[in-house]
């Protein structure tokens, strides 16, 4: 089995979604293919759940700023 020197990896708090996505994206393929050690694929396993949590919290403050958005459209529309 090949041990690979792992990469130094930007906090997941800096990224922005679709860096996060994309490097979920690569973590995923990366462990499918299989051929690293035990540590090497739990590092790559926990780096990707913090991703996907990174992606989750993206998402859920996009959907609030849509909600935030429309909630201020129907007030002007009422006092309108």
């Amino acid at each position: 089995m090949a041990t690979e020197q792992p990469e130094p990896m930007s906090p997941v708090s800096d990224l922005g979604y679709e860096q996060c996505r994309d490097e979920l994206i690569e973590v995923v393929q990366r462990l499918e293919q299989g051929g690293l050690d035990l540590d090497a694929s739990l590092r790559l396993w926990e780096r990707g759940e913090q991703l996907a949590k990174r992606c989750e919290e993206h998402l859920a403050g996009a959907r609030q700023r849509v909600q935030d958005a429309l909630a201020s459209e129907s007030e002007d529309a009422d006092r309108g």
